[in-house]
């Protein structure tokens, strides 16, 4: 995706990191459509601008919390859900052959209904799995960008659109995050959510659109800007201090302050004053109420807040499960997280010869499983674990043979979904025809074609969310053209 720049005088990295994260997601809207949204920001906010939600939503206690967590590079997951009947699984290790997972090692998914073929989901998945069981976790088969719904004989005879630059790691991640494939990117179906539902938040101290790995596409928005944090918490300004005494971080942060302050002509020089000014006092505001808390009795951090990985995506999660306690004191009725973590691009290495049920993916099954389990047990005993639904989405799924010890770019893949408001113990959607050359292999290498949009899946998240059937085409407009815009997993 290309991004536009601004030439500026040299300044401190760690300033240029702050800004950078900190400052809203423009994407590929380019410098004078970024100007244009800087004219409208905060005033599209103001009740009675913009669409509205039923004021009835707003009863004390209501709150909802969006996470999505994102697998860059384009998860396998024909090696996270495998069949387990004798006949599905010889095909399936016949076509897979140096990726096939040994016979007897995938844990079986007793699901409520059925297609008449069993599944099991990778050995490393053992906490998912124990989610699973306990029905707070589903799986979503099979689901893709599309534009349209589209069969094997549409697909080859390009009778319908496709989406554009398919198996193209960049496309597919904007695709997917902004839900509108058929348009040039201007915002994330995340970030059209936030700027639907930002009036739940009456209050609010700081963004409710929160990223723990940087900018990306799912949030940019038009009204709410997406807010970066750390996984330590507060990215605070390097060198910066109260604007008061007289060491030397005391007067630099003073003059800086002055600066910003000080009145401008140029629309760009005021906007970037402003939003300086307001990301220094949310690092401010976040680092007091963040840092002022801790873990055990008595405090508003959960207990199995230690129980996290110490990974970087456990250490995302963890963090979100902060922000979550303290929605309260940050005056937040409606959020929406995003984490990402990346490594599954795995043309080669992906599994160890021999051990095909260890190696790279499933290293990284087993983080998103762990993860995902830590924190949905958070929420659990943060007493939100109805109002707080995870979900993961991928660039693609992979190739169904090999080329070697890995993979290469597929088409639909498969979803998870976690929290207690999901109807958990089952397998949504359709799985494929595992057969190469098959009705839903796009050639003869195994890249399925979607049986569930994207679309689908977003809009039964964004219902879930509070979106009626009347303004869910402000959020995801193109939803419209599937049968199925409610899936029953929510």
């Amino acid at each position: 995706m290309k991004r536009s720049t601004v030439s500026a005088a040299p300044f401190d990295p760690s300033r240029r990191k702050f800004l950078g994260a900190c400052c809203a997601a423009v994407g590929a809207t380019g410098m004078l459509s970024a100007l244009a949204q800087l004219r409208v920001l905060g005033a599209l906010a103001q009740p009675g601008n913009g669409p509205q939600i039923p004021g009835t939503a707003n009863a004390d206690g209501d709150y909802k919390a969006l996470v999505c967590l994102f697998l860059a590079g384009g998860n396998d997951a024909n090696n996270l859900i495998v069949p387990t009947d004798t006949a599905g699984y010889a095909a399936y290790a016949a076509a897979r052959t140096a990726l096939a997972l040994p016979i007897g090692v995938a844990l079986p998914l007793t699901t409520l209904t059925t297609d008449g073929r069993s599944w099991g989901v990778h050995p490393s998945m053992s906490a998912f799995h124990q989610l699973f069981g306990a029905r707070k976790a589903a799986i979503l088969a099979n689901v893709g960008t599309l534009l349209y719904p589209t069969t094997k004989a549409q697909y080859s005879a390009r009778s319908v659109p496709l989406p554009p630059q398919l198996f193209s790691h960049d496309d597919q991640q904007v695709e997917w995050q902004s839900s509108l494939a058929d348009k040039p990117f201007s915002s994330g179906w995340g970030g059209r959510l936030a700027d639907l539902t930002t009036a739940f938040n009456e209050n609010n101290s700081i963004s409710m659109s929160i990223s723990l790995n940087g900018q990306n596409s799912f949030q940019v928005g038009r009204t709410v800007s997406q807010y970066s944090v750390s996984t330590a918490g507060a990215i605070a300004l390097t060198g910066s201090a109260a604007p008061t005494g007289t060491s030397a971080a005391a007067i630099r942060t003073k003059a800086m302050n002055d600066l910003l302050a000080a009145p401008q002509t140029n629309l760009f020089e005021t906007a970037f004053g402003g939003m300086t000014t307001n990301a220094i006092a949310d690092s401010a505001l976040l680092a007091t109420i963040l840092g002022a808390s801790t873990t055990g009795a008595g405090s508003a951090f959960p207990t199995t807040y230690a129980a996290f990985p110490n990974s970087n995506l456990g250490q995302q999660l963890r963090t979100i499960a902060r922000l979550i306690s303290a929605r309260t004191q940050l005056g937040l009725k409606r959020q929406i997280f995003f984490a990402r973590i990346g490594g599954w691009d795995l043309h080669d290495r992906q599994v160890v010869a021999n051990a095909t049920a260890t190696g790279a993916h499933a290293n990284l099954l087993g983080d998103v499983s762990n993860s995902l389990k830590a924190f949905y047990d958070a929420t659990v005993e943060m007493g939100v674990a109805d109002s707080v639904t995870s979900f993961t989405a991928s660039d693609f799924g992979r190739t169904y043979n090999t080329n070697g010890d890995g993979s290469d770019h597929g088409w639909g893949s498969h979803a998870l979904m976690v929290g207690g408001a999901v109807k958990g113990g089952d397998v949504y959607g359709r799985m494929p025809d595992l057969s190469l050359r098959g009705v839903q292999d796009t050639g003869s290498r195994g890249q399925w074609i979607p049986t569930t949009s994207v679309d689908e899946y977003s809009a039964t998240l964004a219902r879930w969310y509070g979106v009626s059937a009347t303004d869910m085409p402000l959020v995801l407009p193109n939803a419209g053209r599937f049968a199925n815009d409610k899936v029953a997993f929510l």
